[in-house]
């Protein structure tokens, strides 16, 4: 199965180019389109926490010297990451819809072609040493967060000695003061690898609609905005 993404250049740019090109400011960046849900749909739809998803066995597990909110430019690197650049986005609220700031929201993800900056990823699938594949940032006052990378490749689970495949998804670990940590995982509206994921079929049904995240254009740049809001229980 392949799945053709065009390849990101930036065009000469510098890092902070770039980032300002996609509506996101250095630090906790908010992106420049309209959040896919208004604020009060978030609150009708918060008494659900987000559903717990796996951690799975790619967390990284040696410090990087760069876990900024870009993960498509490493600093120091001349070339970006290859594939598709999007921006993804969202509010970290409690169950009563109130934004929580200072959350610590960590992410990865495979690269382009499926594979995770792992060494224990048995994927024979090419890596990538432009591709950062963590991010680590905390929402800000009104519990917004946004990341800037490189929409993931599907895998064949075949290489961990099961059927299928795993559909495109980013890790997110969230902690912070007062509220209980969760684990979860992020997909993409479309994905017609969706419906045979053996991970997220292990969420409620009625509740997987939370994992999935829709996409906006940016206005000015067109790369695709993905909105994902995540729901966390108070301590």
């Amino acid at each position: 199965m392949k799945h053709s993404i065009p390849k990101h250049r930036n065009n000469g740019m510098t890092r902070r180019e770039v980032t300002r090109k996609l509506g996101l400011a250095v630090g906790i960046g908010l992106v420049g389109v309209p959040y896919a849900r208004a604020a009060a749909q978030v609150a009708a739809e918060a008494a659900a926490q987000t559903p717990p998803q796996v951690e799975g066995p790619f967390h990284p597990i040696h410090k990087q010297a760069d876990t900024d909110l870009d993960l498509v430019m490493i600093k120091g690197h001349q070339k970006s990451a290859t594939g598709e650049v999007i921006g993804v986005q969202g509010r970290v609220v409690d169950t009563n819809g109130r934004p929580l700031a200072g959350v610590e929201v960590d992410v990865w993800q495979a690269n382009h072609h499926g594979r995770y900056s792992h060494t224990g990823d048995p994927n024979p699938a090419p890596l990538d040493p432009d591709f950062q594949g963590q991010g680590i940032v905390t929402s800000d006052s009104n519990g917004r967060y946004a990341i800037r990378t490189i929409k993931p490749g599907a895998y064949p689970l075949i290489f961990l000695g099961e059927d299928g495949w795993r559909c495109r998804h980013i890790h997110f670990k969230l902690s912070g003061t007062g509220v209980n940590s969760l684990t979860t995982q992020m997909y993409f509206e479309g994905d017609p690898l969706i419906a045979q994921d053996m991970e997220i079929a292990k969420a409620p049904r009625e509740l997987r609609s939370l994992l999935i995240a829709s996409a906006s254009p940016d206005p000015t740049s067109g790369v695709p905005i993905y909105t994902f809001d995540i729901v966390l229980q108070q301590a």
